[in-house]
C-alpha cells in the first residue's frame, strides 16, 4: 500500500468516526426516555439551548414519536435556566416551543412542559410569549401525575411478598 492510499484510508476512517461521534452527540442532545406510562416519552433537557440545538431536539422528538407509538410527550426544563437560552433568545424560544407543540398536536400527541423555574417564567412573560395553549406543570412529578390521572392510571403500593 503506498502512502497516498494509506492516507486516503485513514481520512475515510476518520470521517466515518467523526460522523459516528456527531450522531452520538445529536442523540445525547435530546435524550428520549420511554416512560412507565404507556405511549409516553420523557425528554429531560439540559445545557444551552441554541437555535441549532433546539432544531435538533425538535427533529429527534418528532422522529421518535411514531417509533415509540407515543400519544404524549413530557418535556422537562428543570435543568434549563433563562441564562442557558443562549443565542436563541426568549422570544425565539417561545416561538420554537409553540412550533414544537403545534407539530406534535398535528401528530395527535399531547405535549406537557414541566420544570420552568420562576426566573425562567418571568423571562417568558416579559418576552410576551403566548402560553395560553401550553399544558404546563411546575414539576416533572406533577406532570406525570396529571398524565396518569388523564390516562386513568394509578400507582399501587405492593406489600411484602
Amino acid at each position: 500500500m503506498n502512502d497516498e492510499t494509506y492516507m486516503n484510508k485513514e481520512v475515510e476512517e476518520f470521517k466515518s468516526m467523526l460522523i459516528e461521534k456527531e450522531e452520538l452527540i445529536k442523540d445525547l442532545s435530546a435524550p428520549i426516555i420511554p416512560s412507565i406510562i404507556p405511549k409516553t416519552i420523557l425528554v429531560p433537557l439540559t445545557g444551552a439551548l441554541t437555535y441549532e440545538r433546539f432544531a435538533t431536539i425538535q427533529e429527534i422528538i418528532l422522529t421518535r414519536i411514531p417509533h415509540e407509538k407515543a400519544d404524549s410527550v413530557i418535556i422537562d426544563f428543570t435543568a434549563i435556566s433563562y441564562r442557558e437560552v443562549g443565542d436563541l433568545g426568549m422570544e425565539q424560544l417561545g416561538e420554537r416551543i409553540t412550533q414544537l407543540r403545534n407539530s406534535m398536536r398535528l401528530m395527535g400527541v399531547e405535549t406537557i412542559f414541566t420544570g420552568f423555574s420562576s426566573a425562567f417564567v418571568q423571562e417568558i412573560i416579559r418576552s410576551g410569549i403566548d402560553t395560553s395553549q401550553l399544558v404546563v406543570h411546575s414539576t416533572f412529578r406533577t406532570g406525570l401525575q396529571y398524565l396518569m390521572k388523564k390516562k386513568g392510571l394509578a400507582l399501587v403500593e405492593v406489600g411484602d411478598k
